[in-house]
Formats: structure tokens, C-alpha cells, sequence
């Protein structure tokens, strides 16, 4: 299978071709519960053939691969779809371990206040394992608030303390909630981009990417949509590969790629 290509196709169409254990990462949000208005409705309905994705996802990913899911629920009459949980449970059915579930806080861009609940600024980002993850590149830029060397009580399993010494670098590990900026000119500055109707923010996909792989390995998204993941992918020197059903948006892909 030829790599660092756009497959305008069903994505299920695109893994029936792939080899088994060939992607090292997977980074996308499908298209759920109609949130959006896409121009074809054959995405929709790849959908709704979740399981037999969920299962060629599993096959073609090598083992300590890493899907990241990025996706949420509809309300319909105040009631939440449960899409996500669905979703998160049958990849583990199928035989990925769920790694981490991470939120993504969306920083700006328009509000949900459609029904009687707090204000929706939220996705759900299921880490999915092969495995135990053979590439975790974690990203650390929260700054720490003790960064002198100091003393530190610390419990015993009989309840008594003892007193160790403690370094805490400058920076630690970043947290599993994700705030990213959202909206125009912030998801990306590429104008073009927004012809599609859910943009994907470049920063999301840029972190999920430099954490779970490594240069040179191959990234897929079976959503490509306005073609994020396969930008961030080149700038930071790995393969890929997306499918995509639109023609209009494939031609957004194409010229993004180009660009870049």
C-alpha cells in the first residue's frame, strides 16, 4: 500500500487493503451522532458499521500501536447518547486496552446551551492501546510550583512517615485534560481548512501525534476530514496515510498537504 496519501474511499476500504500490525498510531475524530452537516452521508453510515472499524482498526495497528478517538455525545430530550462510553467499551471488547481517557477542553469557538445543563466545552479523548504503548513521548510543560530540593514526610503501609529527599524538575508532566484554543485563525491559520465543518485543532493533533510515535513511523486517520492529522504528521517527520470520502474535502487535504 502505497504511504503519505489521501484514499478517497470508505475507510473500511482502506484497512481491507492494509497488512496486519502496519499502523503505529491512529489519530482522529469520527463523525458521531450528527453533530455535523457533512457533505456526504456515506461517512454517517460508515458509522454505523462502528464494530467492523473498531475490529480492522485492532488488526491493522501493530502491537504497542495507539488510537486516539476523539469524540462525544449528542442530547436528544436531555438525554446524553452515550455514544462515547459505546464506543470506548467495544474497543476493549475487540482487544485494545484503554490507555487513558483524557478530556479535551475546548478554548473558545461557539457554546452549546440548547438544553438545561451546564454549558457542553468538552470531548472525550480514549487513549487506545495494542498492548502496553511501545512509544510514550510525554509532553512536559506544566511548571512546577516546588522546584527547590527539599524534605518531604511520606507514609508508610503501617501508618508511621518517613523523611525522604525530594527534586522536582521545573516542569512536570502535562495533566490529561487538554485546554486547546478553538475557533478561527486559532484551530489553524489555514483559511482553507474551514470549508469543512468540524476542524480538527492542529495543536490537538501535533501533541497526540509527538507523544504515541516516533519520527518516521505511520500515522492514519480513517476520518481525514480537512487533513490536520496528515499535516502535523509531515511537520514532525512521520508517515501517513487518510482516507476520505468527500471529494471536496480530499481536494482540501491535497492542497494543505502541498502547502506544507
Amino acid at each position: 500500500m502505497e504511504i503519505n496519501k489521501i484514499y478517497r474511499e470508505d475507510c473500511r476500504d482502506t484497512m481491507s487493503r492494509m497488512p496486519d500490525n502496519f499502523i503505529d498510531l491512529v489519530v482522529t475524530s469520527p463523525p458521531y451522532d450528527r453533530l455535523r452537516d457533512y457533505n456526504s452521508d456515506n461517512a454517517i453510515l460508515c458509522m454505523m458499521d462502528f464494530e467492523n472499524i473498531a475490529k480492522e482498526l485492532y488488526r491493522t495497528v501493530k502491537q504497542g500501536g495507539v488510537v486516539v478517538w476523539i469524540t462525544g455525545d449528542s442530547v436528544n430530550n436531555g438525554d446524553e447518547s452515550g455514544t462515547s462510553f459505546y464506543h470506548a467499551l467495544k474497543f476493549k471488547q475487540y482487544g485494545f486496552n484503554l490507555f487513558d481517557t483524557m478530556i479535551y477542553f475546548k478554548n473558545g469557538g461557539l457554546n452549546s446551551g440548547a438544553n438545561n445543563s451546564y454549558v457542553q466545552k468538552f470531548e472525550y479523548m480514549f487513549i487506545l492501546s495494542k498492548g502496553k504503548p511501545k512509544t510514550t513521548n510525554l509532553i512536559e510543560d506544566r511548571p512546577n510550583l516546588y522546584t527547590k530540593p527539599r524534605k518531604k514526610k511520606k507514609r508508610n503501609p503501617d501508618g508511621t512517615y518517613r523523611i525522604q529527599d525530594v527534586i522536582t524538575k521545573e516542569k512536570g508532566r502535562r495533566y490529561n485534560v487538554w485546554c486547546v484554543n478553538t475557533g478561527m485563525h486559532h484551530s489553524t491559520k489555514d483559511v482553507l481548512a474551514y470549508k469543512h465543518p468540524a476542524i480538527f485543532p492542529e495543536q490537538l493533533a501535533n501533541d497526540h501525534i509527538i507523544s504515541w510515535s516516533n519520527e518516521g513511523d505511520l500515522v492514519y486517520d480513517p476520518f481525514m476530514g480537512s487533513g490536520t492529522t496528515a499535516k502535523m504528521a509531515i511537520k514532525n517527520n512521520r508517515n501517513w496515510i487518510g482516507s476520505e470520502i468527500s471529494e471536496e474535502y480530499c481536494e482540501i487535504i491535497k492542497q494543505r498537504v502541498e502547502s506544507t
